[in-house]
C-alpha cells in the first residue's frame, strides 16, 4: 500500500517553523488478555518509543494481563467501561454508559475496584466508555470515585469534563467501522489529520489537548498495522512528542 504522506509532512513543517508543541498519545481498546495481536502492538510501541494506553475491559480481564503489562513498561492500562455491553435503548447507538440508568455509577465503581485489584498502581484511572459515548449526567460523579480523566473521541470542548475530571480524547481512528472494518482510505485519513492540525493551529480547537491515535489491536488488518506504524512514526519524526497523561490536561 503506497501512501503519500506529503500533506502531513508539509503541515508538520509549519508546526516546527512556528515552534508549536504537538503532544500525542496512543489509545488501544478492548484488551482482556495477552494475545499475539497484543504482542505485536507492544513490539510496535517499543519500536516507536511511544507508550500505548491499553483500555482494559475490567470485568473480563484475565489475571495474565497484569503480568504481561508488568513486563512491558510502555503498556499503560486504562479503564474501558465495566463489561463492554450495550445498554442503549432500542433504536439508539450502542453505548454502555451513554444513557441514564440506575446501575451506571455502581458499574463504574466496580470497574475501578477491579482495576485496582488487578494492576494496583500500574494503571491510570482514566475512564474510557465503550463506543466513546458517555451520559453527561455521570461526569460529575466520576472524580469522587477516584477517576482523574475521561477519554472519548473528537476534539474536546473543554479541558475539564467536570470538576477534578480532565477530558483527554482521541482524534484519529484508521478503522472503517461501517465499511467492513478494513482501513479508512489512507488519503482520507491523512486529510483528516491535516485538518485536525490546521484547526489547532488556527485556534478553532484546543491545541493543548494531546492528539490521540485510537486503535483496536484485536481486529487489525495488515493495512491498519502498517498505517498505524507509519503514521505515528511520521508524527514523531515531524516534531510530535509523547504526552504524559498522568500530568494532563
Amino acid at each position: 500500500m503506497r501512501i503519500d504522506w506529503t500533506p502531513l509532512t508539509a503541515e508538520l513543517s509549519l508546526w516546527r517553523a512556528e515552534q508549536r508543541l504537538l503532544p500525542i498519545w496512543w489509545r488501544d481498546d478492548d484488551a482482556i488478555e495477552p494475545t499475539p495481536a497484543l504482542d505485536r502492538l507492544t513490539e510496535m510501541a517499543e519500536a516507536l518509543h511511544l507508550p500505548v494506553h491499553l483500555a482494559v475491559i475490567p470485568k473480563h480481564a484475565q489475571d495474565t494481563l497484569p503480568l504481561f503489562c508488568t513486563d512491558h513498561d510502555l503498556i499503560v492500562p486504562l479503564v474501558h467501561g465495566w463489561q463492554h455491553i450495550s445498554h442503549a435503548p432500542e433504536g439508539q447507538k450502542k453505548a454502555e454508559f451513554g444513557h441514564p440508568r440506575d446501575t451506571a455509577l455502581a458499574d463504574a465503581e466496580c470497574a475501578l475496584q477491579r482495576m485496582n485489584d488487578l494492576f494496583a498502581d500500574r494503571f491510570l484511572p482514566v475512564f474510557v466508555p465503550p463506543w466513546n459515548r458517555l451520559d453527561p449526567a455521570l461526569l460529575p460523579q466520576l472524580a469522587p470515585l477516584g477517576y482523574t480523566a475521561v477519554s472519548t473521541y473528537l476534539p474536546r470542548k473543554s479541558k475539564w469534563a467536570a470538576p477534578g475530571l480532565a477530558q483527554i480524547n482521541t482524534h484519529i481512528d484508521p478503522i472503517f467501522w461501517r465499511g467492513g472494518r478494513g482501513i479508512v482510505p489512507p488519503d482520507d485519513l491523512i486529510a483528516h489529520i491535516v485538518q485536525l492540525l490546521q484547526d489547532r493551529r488556527q485556534g478553532i480547537t484546543d491545541a493543548t489537548e494531546p492528539m490521540g491515535f485510537l486503535t483496536h489491536h484485536l481486529v487489525h488488518t495488515q493495512d491498519i498495522w502498517d498505517f498505524t506504524q507509519s503514521c505515528l512514526a511520521t508524527l514523531l519524526d515531524g516534531g510530535a512528542t509523547p504526552a504524559n497523561l498522568a500530568a494532563a490536561p
